[in-house]
């Protein structure tokens, strides 16, 4: 797997050759994506009203809703779950952009399963969304140029998809694919950007020179729920965060975009909160969510999936803090 672990450029003393000052983007306006919540109810099923009322509020922040994601446990859901998931927000939508999950789940040692990954693309494609083509062990196992050849195979399937880099802190099938690889994801004209979930800066920063300087209409989403400034320089993001309080990055959004200095304030207390609720273990982020919405008068209830991870009783009194610091507490919609 070396050979996707991107090296960071670096000049004669170890540091990287980056520049991020050079890049940052002032009023430069942000197309954001926000995960949007499954919602469960005490009883271990998908509340699927309040579902379509978080998608619907993304909408209504002029957010993206990306659904089955992590987010959505598109990995702990059934197949016909994950169809319906894509039929109710076809019909919330409606005709309005989003993304959803491919999932294709496999074991380690498995080849690629394309047919899987092509019929899944289709399906939300069918549905009236983009894909956001989730990595597997078949395909990073592939050697780079087998990697480029799947995703333009699915690139033939569908109109558009959204590439996905996944590094193997959240899962054990990511990899973070080297910067020959990256620029040969840029020539499929398909692919309309690429979720990039290092966790690392400089990572990123690097892709946002590359893509400048290839293909600047391509989308660089950040994927760093603990580095959600990444906007600055030229990311736009398809985070699990924004799931927390859609409208409220929405109104960060708009501040940078008007040259406001208002951003970076907001931005902070946002961040405290990505601190906070993605900490270790942090699948139990979704957790966080659900405590968050419930606080904040968003959700009638605050439990995660059954198999999912819990965050303590406790939490709720800091999370309400920051909901008071966002002027959230009691507001709901």
């Amino acid at each position: 797997m070396d050979r996707l672990t991107t090296s960071n450029s670096p000049t004669a003393d170890g540091r990287s050759a980056v520049d991020p000052v050079a890049l940052l983007r002032p009023r430069r306006r942000i197309t954001g994506a926000s995960a949007v919540l499954l919602p469960i109810t005490a009883l271990g099923a998908i509340d699927w009203a309040s579902f379509e009322v978080l998608v619907d509020r993304t909408l209504a922040a002029d957010l993206i809703p990306a659904v089955n994601m992590d987010t959505g446990y598109v990995n702990l859901i059934s197949a016909d779950e994950r169809i319906e998931v894509l039929r109710r927000t076809r019909t919330v939508a409606s005709g309005r952009t989003f993304y959803a999950g491919a999932f294709v789940g496999d074991a380690a040692g498995d080849s690629l399963a394309l047919d899987r990954y092509l019929a899944e693309a289709t399906t939300v494609a069918e549905h009236g969304g983009t894909p956001v083509i989730f990595q597997s062990h078949g395909l990073t196992a592939l050697a780079p140029e087998a990697i480029v050849d799947a995703y333009a195979a699915i690139g033939r399937s569908v109109d558009g998809f959204v590439a996905f880099e996944l590094g193997t802190m959240f899962a054990p099938f990511g990899a973070i694919y080297d910067l020959a690889t990256y620029e040969a994801l840029l020539g499929i004209t398909a692919c309309i950007g690429a979720k990039h979930s290092s966790l690392d800066r400089v990572l990123e920063w690097e892709r946002l020179v590359l893509r400048d300087r290839v293909r600047p209409e391509f989308h660089v989403f950040t994927g760093n729920d603990l580095a959600i400034d990444m906007v600055m320089y030229g990311s736009d993001y398809l985070l699990g965060l924004p799931a927390f309080a859609p409208d409220v990055f929405a109104r960060r959004d708009a501040l940078w975009a008007a040259g406001d200095p208002g951003f970076y304030e907001l931005n902070d207390v946002l961040q405290y909160l990505g601190q906070v609720a993605f900490r270790p273990p942090v699948p139990a982020y979704k957790h966080s969510a659900a405590q968050f919405l419930h606080l904040c008068g968003r959700l009638p209830g605050d439990d995660p999936h059954p198999d999912g991870t819990r965050r303590p009783d406790h939490d709720r009194a800091l999370l309400a803090d920051i909901a008071q610091r966002l002027g959230l507490l009691d507001a709901g919609w």
